[in-house]
């Protein structure tokens, strides 16, 4: 298994089709979640300066993961760099990849970001909630919300702020 910093060609549909699969098949998601994966990491690429990280792995079968650090993202207002895209594929799970994505992602934000950062997720997602929370990211703010086309209990993850429990106008999508 190979972890690059570029997006190799394909590597930028991969990403949103690993996304697409996965949460269409484990959580119910549909087109609605694909189109916004796509249109967001497509404006992510479009306006990608030197400074961000792009984490992608591939093994034989082509794309297993990726993490994407935006360290210019306008919605951040100051929380930091924005973990975003981050999937392993179910056939890498149990490996160590998601750690050693998470690793490298946290070294970055350290050495660029100041150790600030923050995510968006939903609750649910236990395995990578224990990846986030080990490497020092706290539950910021939690609501039932629709942002991922069907309504879950979405959930903002800050690492290197005080994280402060309250209802939605602090969550970011």
């Amino acid at each position: 298994m190979r972890i690059g910093r570029v997006f190799s060609p394909g590597a930028i549909g991969d990403v949103v089709a690993l996304h697409g699969r996965h949460y269409a098949e484990h959580w119910g998601f549909g087109a609605f979640f694909e189109a916004k994966v796509a249109r967001e990491l497509a404006g992510f690429v479009a306006r990608l300066e030197p400074d961000d990280l792009c984490l992608i792995a591939a093994d034989g079968e082509g794309l297993c993961g990726s993490l994407i650090l935006d360290l210019h993202d306008p919605a951040s207002k100051g929380r930091g760099a924005h973990l975003r895209w981050f999937i392993v594929a179910d056939r890498a799970r149990g490996t160590g990849l998601g750690g050693r994505l998470m690793s490298e992602a946290m070294a970055h934000v350290d050495a660029c970001a100041g150790g600030a950062a923050w995510l968006t997720t939903f609750a649910g997602l236990d395995a990578a909630r224990r990846l986030y929370e080990r490497r020092g990211f706290a539950l910021a703010v939690e609501a039932d919300g629709a942002a991922w086309g069907v309504t879950v209990r979405e959930q903002e993850f800050r690492r290197g702020f005080a994280a402060k429990k309250g209802g939605p106008g602090g969550a970011a999508r």
